[in-house]
């Protein structure tokens, strides 16, 4: 693939990004137990304003991370992973910034929070010219939205499927 092939798909791919920009991503519901936090520019850094909003996926705290609880093996590596609400909240702030890209990022990273790590390193390979057909590609659309309720990212898979199709980058096209 030539330079000017890849240059012209990265700006077709940025417009299309800059188009859904616009769109407001729809923010899933707090998990039971959890609140949604209206945070704001002011509450960055959160691990200094609001440590208390900040619990990680097996529900440790900001204090319970040291290094001391790491090397005497009470924090794993699970114990090290980011909440959707922790995402959604960065995201609050980013937005509340001004910067519509980022907090979109961090959605997507909330959503990406439900999928196993063996499947998103699938639909990655998957997401590469030339692996997968259209259809291959919507059905991981479908199954990101429908099984993980992941719209965001789907929504980046549909429009690499329409942007495969266009540039021929699709299974068989080689």
């Amino acid at each position: 693939m030539n330079a000017d092939a890849i240059e012209s798909m990265v700006r077709d791919v940025l417009s299309r990004m800059n188009s859904l920009q616009g769109a407001t991503p729809t923010t899933a519901a707090p998990a039971p137990g959890t609140t949604q936090h209206q945070a704001k520019v002011h509450d960055y850094p959160l691990a200094s304003k609001h440590p208390e909003w900040v619990k990680t996926a097996t529900n440790k705290t900001l204090e319970e991370l040291t290094l001391a609880n790491v090397l005497s093996g009470k924090i794993t590596a699970q114990d090290m992973r980011i909440t959707p609400e922790t995402l959604r909240i960065q995201a609050a702030i980013a937005r509340d910034a001004g910067r519509d890209r980022l907090a979109m990022n961090f959605e997507r990273a909330a959503e990406l929070t439900a999928v196993p790590d063996d499947r998103i390193l699938e639909i990655y390979n998957a997401l590469r010219p030339y692996r997968s057909s259209q259809q291959e590609l919507l059905e991981i659309a479908e199954d990101l939205e429908s099984r993980y309720h992941a719209k965001i990212c789907a929504a980046f898979v549909r429009e690499a499927a329409a942007l495969y199709v266009e540039r021929k980058k699709l299974k068989g096209d080689d």
